[in-house]
C-alpha cells in the first residue's frame, strides 16, 4: 500500500505543471496493516487493521513528517474510525479539518469494526444477546462464542501495529493520537506504555473509572455476548436522549454518518433493516493509577450534555492526570457525538490549538468554556 500512495501522489505530482500548483489538494489513502492477532478468538493468526489516511498532497511529498504533524485518530466502542473521524457532510469530517492545517492524518478500525479483520464468530447471530436475536427477526439460539470477542490488550496491541507503521512510513519520531470515548482507555493505555512514541493527546468524552481495576479479571475475555449491534432507532434515541438546546444538531448530519455506518458493516447492514456491529471489550487498566503516571501533553473535552460519560467523569480524568500541561474543555450544547454537532468547528478548532501550540485559547492549564 506504501507504494501506491507514492504512485498516485506522483501522479498528482507530475499533472501540477499542466494544472497549477495542486500542492495543497486533499488525498485520501486506503492502508492496510497487517498484525499478528492476539484477539483470544483468533490469537496468533494474521490480521488487517484498516487504516485511513488524508493529506495534502505536498505534505505527502515530504521524505520526513513535520514536526509534530503526524495525527493518528482511535474511535470508541461503537463507531469505526472512518466513520467518525471523517463524516461526509458538509464540513463535520475532523480528519479533513487537521489535513487542511497541514497534518498527515491516519484513522484505525480496530479489529472487529469497519474494513479491519472480523473474527468469524460475529458473523454468528447466535452469539448476540437473545434480546438483540429477536429484535434482529432472528431465531433464538445459544451462543457458540459464550465470552467477550477483544480486550483492551489486544487493542494496544493493534494500536502499536498501526503507530509503528505511521512512524516507519513517514520517518516520523513521535505520533500524536486523538481520542473518542472508549478510544480513550485504548490509546490513553497505549500511551501510558509507550510515552516515546507519543507525543501530544486529546480525548473527547474519554471513558474513565479512576477505581477501576489496573489487573485483567479472572477470566480473560470476559464471559458474556461477543458482540453488540446497534439500529438506526437505537442510533438516534439514544443522542435525542443528549440533547439540551434547540438545533443542536443537523438530522441531515445524523442521516450521513449512519448511511456511512451500514456502508462500514455490510453483512450487518443486511440484518433486520440494518444494523451496525461491534465487539464487546474486556477492559482493565485506565485507573487513577496509571493516569496519574501519564506526562504527555493532553486535551480533555467534556460535552455538556453527555449522558455516556457525563462531564464529571471527564473532569475525574483531568484531575488525576500527571501530566503538568493539561486543559480540560466544557463545550457548550454538546453531547457524546460533539464532533457531529453544531459545535464540531470549535472542538476542532480547539484540537488544532493544542497539537501546534499545546494552548486553548492561550492557556495551557485549567478549565476553558467554550460556545457559551
Amino acid at each position: 500500500m506504501r507504494s501506491f500512495r507514492y504512485l498516485a501522489v506522483g501522479l498528482l505530482f507530475a499533472g501540477q505543471m499542466a494544472m497549477g500548483d495542486d500542492s495543497q489538494r486533499l488525498l485520501t489513502v486506503d492502508h492496510y496493516v497487517r498484525v499478528r492477532s492476539t484477539v483470544p478468538a483468533i490469537a496468533g493468526q494474521t490480521t488487517q487493521i484498516y487504516v485511513r489516511e488524508i493529506v495534502q498532497a505536498g505534505e505527502a511529498l515530504r521524505r520526513e513528517a513535520a514536526t509534530d504533524r503526524v495525527v493518528l485518530f482511535v474511535h470508541g466502542a461503537g463507531t469505526p474510525a472512518e466513520v467518525a473521524f471523517d463524516a461526509a457532510y458538509q464540513d463535520y469530517s475532523w480528519m479533513r479539518y487537521l489535513a487542511s492545517a497541514g497534518f498527515d492524518v491516519f484513522a484505525m478500525d480496530m479489529t472487529g469494526y469497519g474494513r479491519s479483520t472480523r473474527p468469524p464468530a460475529m458473523n454468528e447471530p447466535c452469539n448476540l444477546s437473545r434480546e438483540q436475536q429477536v429484535s434482529l427477526g432472528f431465531q433464538p439460539c445459544d451462543a457458540t462464542y459464550p465470552q467477550n470477542m477483544t480486550t483492551i490488550a489486544s487493542d494496544w496491541n493493534d494500536i502499536g501495529a498501526v503507530v509503528d507503521h505511521v512512524l516507519a512510513l513517514r520517518h516520523a519520531q513521535r505520533v500524536s493520537l486523538i481520542a473518542w470515548s472508549l478510544g480513550g482507555p485504548r490509546a490513553g493505555g497505549y500511551a501510558s506504555q509507550h510515552p516515546d512514541k507519543v507525543s501530544r493527546l486529546v480525548f473527547l468524552a474519554p471513558a474513565y473509572n479512576r477505581a477501576g481495576s489496573g489487573s485483567p479479571p479472572a477470566q480473560v475475555p470476559g464471559k458474556g455476548t461477543a458482540y453488540n449491534t446497534q439500529t438506526k432507532s437505537e442510533f438516534a434515541a439514544n443522542w435525542d436522549r443528549q440533547t439540551g438546546c434547540p438545533d443542536q444538531y443537523d438530522p441531515k448530519a445524523g442521516d450521513a454518518v449512519w448511511t456511512a455506518m451500514l456502508e462500514s458493516d455490510p453483512v450487518g447492514a443486511t440484518w433486520g433493516n440494518g444494523t451496525r456491529r461491534a465487539p464487546q471489550v474486556t477492559s482493565w487498566g485506565w485507573n487513577n493509577a496509571a493516569v496519574t503516571k501519564l506526562t504527555i501533553p493532553t486535551l480533555a473535552v467534556a460535552g455538556a450534555y453527555d449522558k455516556q460519560v457525563p462531564p464529571e467523569r471527564v473532569k475525574d480524568l483531568y484531575t488525576d492526570l500527571g501530566s503538568k500541561q493539561k486543559v480540560m474543555v466544557d463545550l457548550a450544547c454538546s453531547s457524546h457525538n460533539a464532533l457531529w454537532e453544531r459545535n464540531h468547528l470549535l472542538l476542532f478548532k480547539a484540537s488544532l490549538e493544542w497539537l501546534t501550540k499545546g494552548t486553548v485559547n492561550g492557556t495551557e492549564q485549567g478549565t476553558v468554556r467554550l460556545g457559551y
